[in-house]
């Protein structure tokens, strides 16, 4: 590939980037559109307009995208990750559990990759496999509030009170502001 022409797909990723930090997806879709027309075989281009059509509610573009991007690097954990996340929007958590299984294999010390596996598994019903997830979650990174409120509802709907309000309240006491451990901790007749 001539110079040129790589310094115009590194242009176009780098803007896409750009526009996709900054939340202009139509933005950041086109200039990935325009490094895929250059180059069908840039990985990254794919990987990150699946990101941007995640982020539009395109569940169904931002799977083929991660899908094509793995084709062509099957070793990076964080596109199973971000597949996983669009076909749990879907609904679809076996498929959303494989992918986390991968990112997880490729990459153990994932944080989120634990939290969103053990909320698909919750979403299953499988509360004891979602709670083991999160708990792995909270070791990886004692500070991820997500993974303390989710673990704290799948107790919760174990019945164990005591524990899902503990969980709550540490949620709570690093996002300050998270309104969904608030209002679950008023619901069990606590006050936050």
């Amino acid at each position: 590939m001539p110079e040129s022409v790589q310094e115009t797909v590194r242009t176009h990723l780098d803007h896409g980037r750009a526009c996709l930090d900054k939340g202009k997806y139509d933005d950041a879709i086109a200039d990935y559109d325009k490094v895929i027309a250059l180059d069908p075989n840039v990985a990254l281009a794919y990987t990150n307009r699946g990101k941007a059509y995640y982020s539009k509610g395109a569940f169904n573009h931002a799977i083929a995208d991660h899908t094509r991007a793995i084709a062509l690097n099957p070793n990076v954990a964080v596109v199973y990750y971000n597949r996983g996340l669009a076909y749990a929007k879907k609904g679809n958590y076996d498929r959303a559990i494989a992918d986390y299984d991968k990112a997880i294999a490729l990459d153990p010390n994932v944080a989120r990759a634990y939290t969103n596996r053990g909320l698909a598994y919750g979403r299953r019903g499988e509360v004891d496999r979602a709670i083991a997830d999160f708990d792995k979650a909270i070791a990886l990174d004692p500070k991820l509030a997500f993974a303390y409120f989710n673990r704290g509802v799948a107790y919760e709907k174990k019945g164990d009170k005591d524990q899902a309000i503990a969980d709550f309240r540490k949620a709570l006491e690093i996002d300050p502001s998270d309104q969904n451990a608030k209002n679950n901790l008023k619901a069990l007749g606590v006050t936050p």
